[in-house]
C-alpha cells in the first residue's frame, strides 16, 4: 500500500511524478487491477461536500496531487517529498515507456485522431491499443457490453479516461471489475493537451500555482465555477480545519 495523506478528508498518495509512474508500471507487470485518480484543489472541495465521492477517490489505488496547492498543503503538513503528479505528466511519461499498450477514452473523435498522430509523432515506439469517444452524458453511466468487450480485447496495460471530475473517477469505479485492463487513469484534460486541441499553461505559470488563472482566462465560461468559487471554498476548508485542528485534514 502506498502511504498517503489525509486532506480534506481524501487520501492523497506520497508520491511525486516519477514515484507515480513507477507504481503504475509496477502494477502493471503485476497484473494488479486498481484505478488512479488525480487530485487537484477542485477535486478535493467536491469530495469535502460529497462524502460518497470522498469514499470513490479513497477506494482507488493512488490519489496524485495533481495541483500545486495540494502538493503545497501536503508538504506543509509534513510530508516534503510530495510532488505535482499532474495527470497530463503523467500520461506523458508513461506513454515514452517502452512495451505498454495504451487505450484512450474520451474527448472526440476528432481529438482521439489528433492525439494519436501527436503521439506517434513525438514517440515513434507507442503501442495503442486502442481509442474511444464515448458519447456525451453529464453524468457517468454504465457503458454498453460491446464498449466495455471492445476494451477487453484489444488488451492494453492502462486505460487512460478523460471524462473530467468528478465524473471520471465515478466512471473508474463504476467500471473498475468489469474492465480486465490492470490500471485505469483518470486524468481529465490530458487527452486534449497531448492532441494540441487545448494550450497548456506556461511551465513558470504551472509551477508558481497559476494554471488555474490561464485556463480561466482561456475558458472563462465552462471553469469560472471550479476555478473562482472552488479555489475559495478549499482555502476555506483548509482554514476551517487548521482552527479546528481536525484530523480529517
Amino acid at each position: 500500500m502506498l502511504e498517503t495523506i489525509c486532506l480534506l478528508g481524501v487520501r492523497v498518495s506520497r508520491v511525486d511524478l516519477d514515484s507515480a509512474a513507477a507504481q503504475i508500471v509496477q502494477w502493471v507487470k503485476e497484473g494488479f487491477r486498481t484505478y488512479v485518480c488525480v487530485a487537484p484543489a477542485w477535486t478535493l472541495v467536491q469530495a469535502r461536500r460529497d462524502p460518497d465521492y470522498a469514499q470513490v477517490l479513497n477506494e482507488a489505488g493512488m490519489v496524485t496531487p495533481d495541483g500545486m496547492p495540494v502538493v503545497w498543503l501536503a508538504r506543509a503538513k509534513g510530508c516534503p517529498e510530495v510532488g505535482r503528479a499532474y495527470g497530463p505528466d503523467l500520461m506523458r511519461l508513461l506513454c515514452k515507456r517502452e512495451g505498454l499498450r495504451h487505450y484512450f477514452f474520451g474527448a472526440s473523435p476528432e481529438v482521439l485522431e489528433q492525439l494519436a498522430g501527436q503521439l506517434k509523432k513525438d514517440l515513434p515506439g507507442i503501442q495503442i491499443a486502442g481509442m474511444f469517444a464515448p458519447p456525451f452524458n453529464a453524468q457517468a453511466q454504465f457503458e454498453a457490453a460491446e464498449t466495455i468487450k471492445a476494451i477487453n480485447d484489444a488488451r492494453p496495460d492502462i486505460l487512460w479516461v478523460g471524462l473530467g471530475s468528478p465524473k471520471q473517477d465515478l466512471w473508474m469505479e463504476m467500471h473498475r471489475d468489469r474492465l480486465d485492463v490492470p490500471v485505469i487513469a483518470g486524468v481529465g484534460a490530458a487527452l486534449d493537451f497531448l492532441a494540441g486541441a487545448k494550450p497548456q499553461a506556461p511551465l513558470w505559470m504551472q509551477r508558481a500555482g497559476l494554471e488555474w488563472l490561464f485556463r480561466l482566462c482561456c475558458e472563462p465560461r465552462r471553469l469560472w465555477k471550479r476555478y473562482l468559487v472552488g479555489n475559495s471554498l478549499f482555502l476555506f476548508y483548509v482554514l476551517v480545519d487548521l482552527f479546528r485542528g481536525n484530523s480529517r485534514s
